[in-house]
């Protein structure tokens, strides 16, 4: 199975323009993180979960500089029921948001930009999948 710690521009378009406008959102994170962070410069000056604390301290305020929810749930992984083998995760947190356009927003910020790097170096995989509370049960 193909790791991934990144969306492509091309799968953040076609998100952004399947998500009513008017909506809140919650994103769902999926976190593995590496033993060891890896920065661009080749440094690993602390674990992965160091340095994916070091950018949620930048992205907390800047979830909430947009109106969202920075602490919505973050909880531990401790098996996987209904899942590919193999397929592990460290961490589950939700995200809510008042809208797509905010998490955009959020994310054009030069502050928000520079505090990625964290993410990129603390994470070996990822998930992030954007929900919308459903009017009624599936």
């Amino acid at each position: 199975m193909m790791k991934t710690v990144d969306a492509s521009p091309e799968k953040l378009s076609q998100v952004m323009a399947a998500i009513p406008k008017d909506r809140p959102i919650v994103m769902l994170n999926m976190l593995k993180f590496r033993e060891r962070a890896i920065y661009p410069d080749g440094t690993s000056d602390c674990s992965g979960r160091e340095a994916y604390r070091r950018y949620s301290q930048v992205a907390a305020k800047m979830v909430a500089q947009v109106g969202g929810n920075p602490g919505g749930w973050m909880g531990a992984v401790h098996g996987t029921l209904i899942g590919p083998d193999g397929e592990s995760w460290d961490s589950i947190l939700l995200v809510e948001y008042p809208s797509i356009q905010a998490f955009k927003r959020m994310l054009a910020t030069p502050e928000y930009q520079a505090c990625t790097v964290h993410r990129m170096a603390a994470l070996e995989d990822s998930r992030l999948i954007c929900t919308v509370k459903s009017d009624r049960a599936a």
